[in-house]
């Protein structure tokens, strides 16, 4: 009878134990091991996935350029791709020239313009190919097949390679106006955020409708605005256009911290 009283408290009722608990932790534990290894999991891969995004975003901006140059050489420029020539070698001397007014080298430029070209068509080996072709050496069968090819849509790779070094020039110029860019929006934000101290100091009230639409029209200025005068088929006016943009930003930047809705 004693030994039976002395089991009795190890069952807590009907079919349940005890030793149920320890299993309760295990499983509690292996969630929690599961749930910290894939945040670290995306802490790891959160680079790959810029990357992949930033490749991305670079082959859509070159189809886009590529296909704007090509309506435009075929369908619009009586002069083709010479047009287009003439266009790369005028963003190019100007962008020289803004940069020598800016203490740096040609090789600011031009290095940017030279990578994107080395990357889309040398490193294919597109850029051999045609070198090989126009030598007009012996060719073997397949050969002689890809040459015909090559030579069929010849005008239409010139046009994408040109288009490739202008897309790269110009990417090399606007980055020379990014210091205009975070100063008048450090101004703007400076601005924003003293305004809405005094608001709040007077008793008003912050705006999330003002802030997030601000902000929006920030991204749409930034990104649309650049994507538009990287693939604008004609001389670009780089200090009108970036001091337009830049100012713009900066007043937006303004209305968005003005109306930042959070306590700080």
């Amino acid at each position: 009878m004693q030994s039976a009283r002395r089991c009795a408290p190890a069952s807590t009722g009907p079919g349940i134990s005890r030793r149920t608990i320890p299993n309760r932790r295990i499983g509690v534990t292996s969630r929690n091991a599961a749930f910290h290894d894939g945040a670290l999991a995306g802490v790891l891969l959160s680079p790959l996935k810029l990357a992949f995004s930033l490749a991305l975003g670079l082959v859509a901006l070159l189809l886009c350029a590529w296909i704007v140059d090509w309506v435009f050489v075929f369908k619009v420029w009586p002069q083709g791709i010479e047009r287009l020539r003439d266009l790369l070698a005028h963003d190019l001397a100007g962008g020289i020239a803004l940069a020598a007014r800016q203490g740096a080298g040609a090789g600011v430029i031009t290095a940017p313009a030279n990578a994107l070209y080395s990357i889309v068509f040398e490193a294919t080996g597109i850029h051999d190919m045609g070198t090989q072709f126009a030598n007009g050496s012996a060719l073997s069968i397949p050969d002689t097949i890809m040459r015909r090819s090559y030579v069929s849509h010849r005008e239409g790779i010139e046009a994408a390679m040109v288009g490739t070094q202008l897309l790269g020039v110009r990417a090399a110029i606007l980055a020379r106006f990014a210091p205009l860019l975070l100063l008048l929006y450090a101004v703007g934000a400076a601005d924003g955020f003293t305004q809405r101290a005094i608001r709040r100091a007077c008793g008003g009230r912050e705006s999330a409708s003002l802030y997030h639409r601000a902000k929006y029209l920030q991204l749409a200025v930034l990104g649309l605005g650049g994507v538009a005068l990287l693939m604008w088929p004609g001389p670009v006016l780089w200090e009108l256009c970036v001091t337009l943009g830049a100012l713009l930003t900066g007043g937006l930047a303004i209305v968005q911290w003005a109306y930042y809705k959070k306590h700080m």
